[in-house]
């Protein structure tokens, strides 16, 4: 469920207002704990964190048009989402992650590669979503994706 917003301002106005305020303060600690260098913006319906052009050119892999993204936050029909590629790509992030998950949510996480999803408001580790933001410096996520990136080429050679 992609929002056709085309700031976070009018994205936020636009949920419903049991999401409002959780989007809010996830949007307000990410911003407090995120490296300097990364930018917010719309991106794919959702509230975007990117690399932009300016400090990597060649953007995101799959839509060179589009900056690098780190995270993305949303509301879908029934939880917000954060979606950070960083824990796609790093199963150390990954594995520290959903240990810490464990210690503060009394609930099972729900999880995709790099999705997490929140069904209940008052679950949500706002803390431990700070830290998360705060693990990889721009140059730290770039050289993540360029390694990658440079792995996968030599796999298909």
């Amino acid at each position: 469920m992609q929002s056709i917003a085309t700031n976070v301002e009018e994205y936020i106005t636009s949920l419903p207002e049991e999401r409002k305020d959780a989007i809010t303060k996830l949007r307000k600690i990410i911003k407090k704990n995120l490296p300097k260098g990364f930018k917010e913006e719309m991106s794919y319906g959702m509230i975007g964190y990117v690399v932009p052009h300016s400090i990597y050119p060649p953007g995101y892999y799959c839509d060179s048009k589009l900056p690098l993204p780190l995270m993305n936050l949303g509301s879908q029909k029934n939880f917000i989402v954060l979606h950070h590629m960083a824990m796609y790509g790093d199963k150390k992030l990954l594995d520290w992650f959903v240990a810490e998950y464990d210690k503060e949510v009394d609930s099972k996480l729900d999880m995709g590669k790099g999705c997490v999803r929140f069904k209940k408001m008052d679950q949500i580790p706002y803390e431990l979503i700070g830290e998360l933001s705060a693990k990889l410096s721009v140059a730290d996520y770039v050289k993540q994706v360029t390694e990658i990136l440079g792995s996968r080429k030599k796999a298909k050679k």
